[in-house]
C-alpha cells in the first residue's frame, strides 16, 4: 500500500515517538484513529449513496473491469502486436485509361503557321 514496507512503517513510528514524545503519543494516536474512522465512514457513505442512486444495477457492475490499474500500456501494445488477425491492407483504387481520347487542340504555333490565329502573338521561349 503506497509503497510502504513494514520496515518503513516501523521507522516512521519510531521517528513519530521521538518527535511527539511519550506524553503526547496517546493523544495523537487517538486523533489518528478518529481520522481513520472518519475516512472509512466517508467511503462507506459514498458507496451507500452510489448504491441508492444506481439502484439494483450497482451490484451488477463488475468493478474489477473498471479498475484503471488494469490498463497497462505495455500489455495493451503487446496484445495488439501479437494479434492473430492481420490488419487489412489498404490499396489505392486502380485507374482505368479512358477509352475515348480527347481531341487534341492545335497549339498556337500551328495556328499561326496555318494563318488561323488572329490574336496577338503568344509568348514563346523558343527562338524562331
Amino acid at each position: 500500500m503506497f509503497g510502504l514496507t513494514p520496515e518503513k512503517v516501523l521507522l516512521i513510528a519510531v521517528i513519530a515517538v521521538l518527535i511527539v514524545g511519550p506524553e503526547r503519543l496517546p493523544l495523537y494516536a487517538s486523533k489518528f484513529a478518529q481520522f481513520i474512522r472518519w475516512l472509512r465512514d466517508l467511503a462507506r457513505g459514498a458507496q451507500d449513496r452510489m448504491r441508492e442512486e444506481m439502484g439494483p444495477e450497482f451490484d451488477e457492475v463488475d468493478w474489477k473491469k473498471l479498475d484503471p490499474r488494469q490498463y497497462d500500456p505495455r500489455r495493451i501494445i503487446k496484445e495488439a502486436l501479437l494479434d492473430d488477425e492481420p490488419a487489412p491492407v489498404l490499396t489505392a483504387p486502380s485507374r482505368k485509361e479512358p477509352t475515348v481520347k480527347p481531341s487534341v487542340q492545335p497549339t498556337h504555333r500551328s495556328k499561326l503557321e496555318s494563318g488561323e490565329y488572329s490574336g496577338p502573338p503568344p509568348f514563346d521561349t523558343e527562338s524562331t
